[in-house]
């Protein structure tokens, strides 16, 4: 068997002219743009990439970026109160703080600072006890944008067996209260499962979310199985090489042997979570806005 290759980037594409489509039509309705604040605090080199790379796909989906920067020694009063002004700011949305913050700030007492109204990261104790309830929150963008691919593979998920392999805040139990409401059952596996391999070997759906590189391998895997890899690891350069390669939590070439369908590195689950960041921003814009939120986001 030759597995499907899960192509994300052109899913998150389509993801992202489809939000840009009804940003525009949400502007006309309610005067405005819909508005994404981000919080920089430092000068953290890959954080500033993100937040650049976030700012520009937001101002291409027909929405308002405002950037907001502090030192690297703000104060945590300094945040808070910064994140209060945005709290009550009409013109903003969907406020995101970007982690990791500098240790000397504590990242939870920021993050429940933010309204849940405007948590379009979905990390909000407020949004994780709506998805645990099944009520209508904001879900963290990346076990979001893995559940749109595997819906968009395989349709209806009733009955089928998945195993998230980790327990992240941030993925790993949000993924797994994803896949339980579509009615999959549903098995966390983490370090201190017995038989790993035994367990994943069960599942019709496999998510890896666990941080280490190209640890699944193919013998881990159940025939036709989909897999979505959620890891992404750079190896140790190669003699003659500056750079490693990027890898996920899964062996993707030999995987790809046994699996039904899979996601590579990159190009699979990471182009979704800038997608559905806007996606939640302009569902927040709705709803902020007293707006029925249209089908099909």
């Amino acid at each position: 068997m030759s597995a499907t290759r899960i192509d994300g980037k052109a899913f998150a594409a389509r993801l992202r002219e489809r939000v840009g489509e009804r940003a525009l039509e949400f502007a006309k309705a309610a005067g405005r743009k819909p508005g994404l604040a981000v919080v920089l605090v430092g000068d953290d080199p890959a954080s500033q990439v993100y937040v650049g790379s976030k700012g520009k796909a937001t101002v291409a989906a027909h929405m308002n970026s405002y950037e907001h920067r502090l030192p690297a020694d703000a104060s945590s009063e300094e945040l808070l109160a910064l994140v209060e002004q945005l709290n009550r700011d009409e013109a903003v949305d969907g406020i995101l703080v970007q982690l990791p913050l500098p240790g000397h700030l504590d990242e939870q007492s920021i993050i429940a600072a933010i309204s849940p109204d405007k948590d379009v990261d979905g990390f909000h104790v407020i949004n994780a006890g709506r998805l645990s309830v099944g009520q209508s929150g904001f879900v963290p963008c990346t076990p979001l944008g893995c559940m749109m691919l595997l819906t968009d593979r395989l349709g209806d998920l009733s009955g089928l067996e998945a195993v998230v392999i980790g327990r992240s805040n941030i993925v790993g139990k949000p993924m797994a209260q994803l896949l339980l409401d579509a009615n999959a059952t549903v098995t966390i596996a983490h370090s201190r499962t017995k038989d790993l391999a035994g367990v994943v070997k069960r599942a019709d759906i496999v998510v890896a979310a666990v941080g280490r590189p190209e640890m699944i391998r193919k013998d881990w895997l159940k025939e036709g199985a989909t897999v979505i890899d959620v890891g992404i690891n750079r190896l140790a350069p190669e003699p003659g090489s500056e750079k490693g390669r990027l890898v996920g939590d899964v062996a993707f070439d030999e995987a790809s042997e046994v699996a039904g369908a899979i996601t590579p590195v990159p190009g699979g689950v990471g182009p979704m979570t800038i997608a559905v960041l806007l996606r939640n921003t302009l569902v927040a814009a709705y709803r902020n806005a007293g707006l029925p939120v249209p089908e099909g986001l």
